[in-house]
């Protein structure tokens, strides 16, 4: 018996204005995986995302999550049927406390049923977030806004956790931290994970299947162990 993905992209294009970023994208995500996205500058991973996650209307092609269509579909509606989005930055409201920023995760109407006993369970998982839970998020490191980031997307009870860039402007120890949570949380709360990274490395040695995407376009898929070690990816995104 075949098993449908959970996420299926098919023939995708977007953009901005007149401007296409992404050309006939296609791949697609098996549920426990964690797929990498991965890219040059300018290549459209954001865009990718976006497009995902209904903060940007494709110009063609189809998403579908969990069997359902999902292209089309405003932002707002996604968390409630299992996807979050962790943007580039996290980007917490700085002069709100990390509850009231988790709070604020759980505003689709299944999730705000279960708030506090959620709260409980997401503040097990991050201890340092709990022990500062009435702190402002502004006064957070970086690595720790991230965290806090991640922690308020899982407040919706997500299946599926996309994340853009969640180790930039982090230092090499903290990256590691932060995409070893991610790969740790895939595991216990059988979650599955899309994370578009520049630090090509680190995020191969957790993702299970990566995508290169160059100039909008997917131009290679495979397991991301023999990804990490083809010579010419090595030379072109990862220095080596």
């Amino acid at each position: 018996m075949t098993i449908s993905p959970l996420l299926q992209v098919e023939g995708l294009d977007a953009g901005y204005g007149e401007i296409a970023f992404l050309h006939d994208v296609r791949f697609d995500v098996a549920e426990g995986e964690i797929a990498a996205i991965v890219g040059a500058n300018g290549a459209g991973k954001t865009t990718l995302l976006s497009a995902i996650a209904g903060l940007l209307a494709p110009r063609r092609g189809r998403v579908t999550f969990s069997g359902e269509l999902i292209s089309g579909r405003k932002a707002h509606e996604l968390p409630g049927r299992g996807l979050a989005l962790v943007p580039e930055g996290g980007r917490l409201f700085p002069f709100m406390s990390i509850e009231e920023n988790l709070e604020l995760g759980a505003y689709a109407p299944k999730a705000r049923a279960t708030v506090r006993q959620r709260m409980d369970e997401v503040m097990a998982i991050f201890p340092v977030l709990n022990e500062r839970r009435k702190q402002l998020a502004g006064r957070l490191s970086g690595g720790e806004r991230q965290m806090c980031a991640i922690a308020r997307a899982l407040m919706c009870r997500p299946s599926l956790l996309m994340l853009d860039e969640p180790s930039v402007g982090l230092s090499p120890l903290m990256s590691e931290r932060v995409l070893d949570t991610i790969a740790r949380l895939v595991r216990t709360e059988r979650l599955t994970a899309i994370i578009v990274e520049q630090r090509v490395t680190e995020v191969l040695e957790i993702a299970d299947r990566a995508h290169i995407l160059d100039h909008g376009r997917i131009v290679r898929s495979g397991p991301a162990d023999q990804l990490r070690n083809d010579r010419q990816l090595q030379e072109t995104y990862m220095g080596l």
